[in-house]
């Protein structure tokens, strides 16, 4: 049976794979350091799973936590565009050399493969409003420039060392367990949350600026296709639904859902953010076997849902 590591496991997207891997009856250890991720996410799995608590930054731990590891899940990070306007030095710290921890000590273990999280912040600015895997990258936030250097890291550790690497753009994922009570959540919890308690979600700009939101089951999938396709290695692929919402659409949509009548507040444009992004997943589906399997809507249901409960 193979071992699974799940770096940032008891975050968002995380927790959901670990859930995933532990309900296939796989071997899975988590690790993350709680800083955005909750360990609550996977109380529910926690007595079959291993569990390792400590910080990318520090290389002897995360050497530690990949000793006997097949494939490496790489989704520890710490997220937010706004998050890394403010502090860009923090994000660069854990997303850049903690990721380049992970790859060294990977690379030293004789891991398998290492699935990576990379982002569709990377694309940045580009007038090109459909966002393929062979336009030049163009990162507007710190963010998004880490996360593409953990890109560029992937790749060449491919080439130099034989470590084989996935990198996966996720666009805009979403889903239940999403945190709201954050200033840095995303759009579609704070949304979700204003409604609940009677507030008027707040849009950032005019509203019209567009993403291709992806119900977290998307994203699942395609790491468990990236973590065993043949002939990927050092490959970098779009993870979405090939299909976009304006901010003003959604928060109608959600409103609808949860039979709000209350109008959104428009506020001033977020520094560094993308004004369009649609993923382009022709490459994911031709080379992983990538189908979306919950579009939008079905996946707004559930998400409302869920915070519902």
């Amino acid at each position: 049976m193979a071992h699974y590591l799940v770096t940032g496991g008891c975050g968002f997207i995380g927790s959901h794979l670990v859930k995933a891997l532990v309900k296939r009856g796989e071997r899975v250890r988590v690790f993350d350091n709680c800083t955005t991720g909750k360990a609550e996410n996977i109380a529910d799995v926690a007595d079959k799973i291993e569990f390792c608590s400590a910080d990318l930054q520090d290389i002897d731990a995360v050497s530690q936590a990949v000793e006997g590891i097949d494939y490496v899940f790489h989704q520890g990070a710490l997220p937010s565009v706004a998050r890394s306007v403010a502090d860009p030095i923090v994000t660069n710290n854990v997303n850049i050399n903690g990721t380049l921890n992970l790859l060294v000590a990977s690379r030293d273990a004789d891991v398998k493969r290492v699935v990576y999280a990379a982002s569709s912040s990377a694309y940045g600015n580009r007038p090109k409003s459909i966002k393929s895997e062979d336009l030049p990258p163009n990162p507007a936030s710190p963010y998004a420039l880490t996360k593409y250097v953990g890109e560029c890291y992937c790749q060449i550790f491919t080439q130099l060392y034989g470590l084989e690497t996935v990198a996966l753009r996720y666009f805009n994922i979403f889903g239940p367990g999403q945190d709201s009570s954050s200033s840095y959540s995303a759009v579609i919890p704070l949304f979700i949350s204003a409604y609940l308690n009677g507030e008027a979600p707040k849009i950032e700009g005019d509203g019209e600026q567009s993403r291709d939101f992806t119900y977290v089951a998307n994203a699942v999938h395609a790491n468990l296709l990236a973590c065993h396709a043949e002939g990927v290695a050092g490959e970098v692929f779009n993870v979405g639904c090939g299909e976009r919402a304006s901010i003003n659409q959604l928060a109608t949509l959600i409103g609808e859902m949860m039979e709000s009548d209350t109008k959104p507040v428009y506020v001033a444009p977020r520094p560094g953010d993308v004004r369009h992004s649609l993923a382009d997943i022709q490459k994911a589906k031709r080379l992983l076997g990538y189908e979306p399997q919950v579009d939008l809507k079905t996946g707004l249901r559930r998400t409302v849902d869920w915070f519902l409960q």
